[in-house]
Parts: C-alpha cells; sequence; structure tokens
C-alpha cells in the first residue's frame, strides 16, 4: 500500500492563531469500531481492480523548525489498495508511506518525510550573519500496531539528507471515533531529533552570534517536542471525501532556550493547520 506526502511548496505568510492540541481518550470508546472507517468502501472484492486515491493538501506549517512565521505548502498523495478493501486510516501527519507488511493490526514499511530550511532572505533582520540551514528530505522506516481497533500506535525512525545528517523520529497514538459519514480523530505526539539534528536548526556558533550581535553561542545537545493532532473527516460518497486538521507541538528541554527559538527569533509553539480533499476511483490491475 502506498500512502501520501509532501513534494510541492507554495511559498505564502500566515498568521498562527493558538490551538492547544491532543487528549488521549480511552475506554469511553467502543471496543468495537473498525480499524478504518466503512466508507469510503466499494463493496465486492474484486482483484482484477485497484482503487486509487488521489488528494490535494495544503497546510500552514512554521517557516522552519522552531520559527514563529507560518507558510503555505501544497502538495499532493497518491493511494493504492485492491478494490473493496477499506481505506487504510492514515493521519496528516504521517510521512509518506509504503507497506512492506500488512495486517489488520500490524504493519511496517518505509516512510519519508519534508523539512523545511531555513533562509536569510526569509528574514534578513533576524537572520543577519547566521548560515543557511537548507530544506531536508528524511527517509526512514515506520510501524504502526492497533491494540485494539480504534487505538492505532505509529512510530518513524528517519535520517536526513541535503539539510541534516542527523537521526529524527516521532511517536504518536490515535484515537479513532467513526460517527455516520463523519470520522474524529485525536491523539499525543512525540518528536525527537540527535545532536547533529538540534545543531544544524537551532545551534549558533561563537562567529555567528559575534557577527549577528542579536543573539549568543548556543550548543543544543538534543530536539524533543511534545503535543498532539486532530482532524474530522467527512465522506461525501465513495469517490469524494474531506478533512480538516490542527495539531500542536512544543519544544522543550535545552532545545527550547536556543535564542533561535526565542521572542523576534522563534518560538517554542509550533502549530499546524491544513485540509485535504480526496477523489477515489477504479482502474484494471496490471498484474
Amino acid at each position: 500500500m502506498v500512502s501520501r506526502h509532501p513534494l510541492v511548496c507554495l511559498p505564502a505568510r500566515l498568521a498562527g492563531p493558538a490551538l492547544a492540541a491532543a487528549i488521549l481518550a480511552g475506554p469511553a470508546f467502543a471496543a468495537d469500531l473498525a480499524i478504518a472507517p466503512e466508507v469510503p468502501v466499494f463493496e465486492k472484492l474484486d482483484r482484477t481492480l485497484w482503487i486509487v486515491t488521489l488528494t490535494g493538501n495544503i497546510q500552514a506549517t512554521p517557516r522552519s523548525p522552531g520559527s514563529d512565521e507560518y507558510t503555505a505548502l501544497g502538495y499532493p498523495g497518491i493511494g493504492i489498495r485492491e478494490a473493496g478493501t477499506p481505506q487504510r486510516f492514515s493521519t496528516p501527519d504521517d510521512g509518506v508511506s509504503f507497506s512492506v507488511y500488512d495486517s489488520e493490526r500490524f504493519r511496517f514499511g518505509a516512510t519519508a518525510r519534508y523539512v523545511p530550511g531555513r533562509y536569510f532572505a526569509d528574514d534578513r533582520r533576524h537572520l543577519f550573519g547566521l548560515r543557511d540551514a537548507g530544506f531536508a528530505v528524511e527517509p526512514g522506516a515506520f510501524v504502526e500496531y492497533y491494540p485494539v481497533s480504534w487505538l492505532r500506535a505509529r512510530g518513524e525512525l528517519r535520517h536526513g539528507i541535503f539539510g541534516h545528517h542527523g537521526f529524527v523520529g516521532s511517536v504518536g497514538l490515535d484515537v479513532i471515533q467513526p460517527v455516520g459519514r463523519f470520522q474524529v480523530s485525536l491523539g499525543p505526539r512525540f518528536n525527537f531529533g540527535d545532536q547533529a539534528f538540534a545543531r544544524r536548526y537551532f545551534g549558533v556558533t561563537p562567529i555567528e552570534a559575534l557577527v549577528n550581535d542579536r543573539i549568543t553561542a548556543f550548543t543544543p545537545g538534543s530536539y524533543v517536542t511534545a503535543g498532539g493532532l486532530g482532524a474530522l473527516t467527512y465522506t461525501f460518497s465513495e469517490q469524494w471525501a474531506a478533512t480538516g486538521y490542527a495539531g500542536y507541538n512544543r519544544i522543550l528541554g535545552a532545545t527550547a532556550d536556543s535564542p533561535l527559538v526565542r521572542r523576534g527569533f522563534g518560538s517554542p509553539n509550533q502549530y499546524v493547520f491544513g485540509a485535504k480533499v480526496d477523489y477515489s476511483f477504479t482502474v484494471p490491475a496490471p498484474f
């Protein structure tokens, strides 16, 4: 199975209002809820057909890790599955994913993410004297497990190329609640990165501090955030569905003390808002 995520960027400044997120609901949800929503689903299993789902996404996200300015990212997505099988649950913050093994309760495979870069041209006043921290692509692996049908646990471990060369990862839980044509999901998120990642986006060398003259030198040891994400999906038909979502992450630990997270340069509060539209159709299976 192939899932989605970013590649095409449409720069624009957006204001980010505050939104706190993610309370993990528990036993109040019925244990017999389906792992994936019952719609859209094509009723008869037919191995001669595939269902292709095309997705259009628009997202407001920090311009770079730790930034207090926002940019709009637009990107396409695609998913493929056998006709008659329900669409696999996913959230907008999942990386692009390709399953190597996929069962009802467990799956793992390859994943990748895109990380926006920090550039002098974005803020000449505050970033004077600082080196650019370019965009990164983070290929890696993911694993998902459903301890009960209404709860998904997902973890990712990735390694950066281009912008940074550190190890990063994420762990999250999602409570999934279908209600008629609606589906609500909500859960906590934890992200982490090693010293190579933290130094690239949050470190300041003594020479940079001297040239900039507004910040002090800083060497972070690691990167940690905690927060959550909520999403609401409405299924119009077997072909069309739309999702709106919002999330929040707080930069924690020593990285939160970086001068690049201080007021005027950035913020420890990181928000994300977005929407996506899915369109599904069938094609003959190539084999």
